[in-house]
């Protein structure tokens, strides 16, 4: 299926983007704390919203 360069590159590609993920929000962690300061709230606002139309949604049929 994959030869075995292919799947070094894929694991090597893994970790590289997942190091550079990391560095770059431990980078941008004093802007997050400023700028989305009450993040939960809409996420949990989101939640709510498709909670109630699926409860709506069940209760229609």
């Amino acid at each position: 299926m994959f030869s075995t360069n292919q799947l070094y590159f894929a694991v090597l590609f893994v970790i590289t983007f997942v190091v550079v993920l990391i560095w770059t929000y431990r980078k941008d962690l004093k802007l997050h704390r400023i700028h989305y300061k009450n993040a939960y709230v809409v996420a949990l606002a989101a939640l709510a919203v498709i909670a109630l139309f699926t409860i709506i949604t069940f209760s229609m049929h």
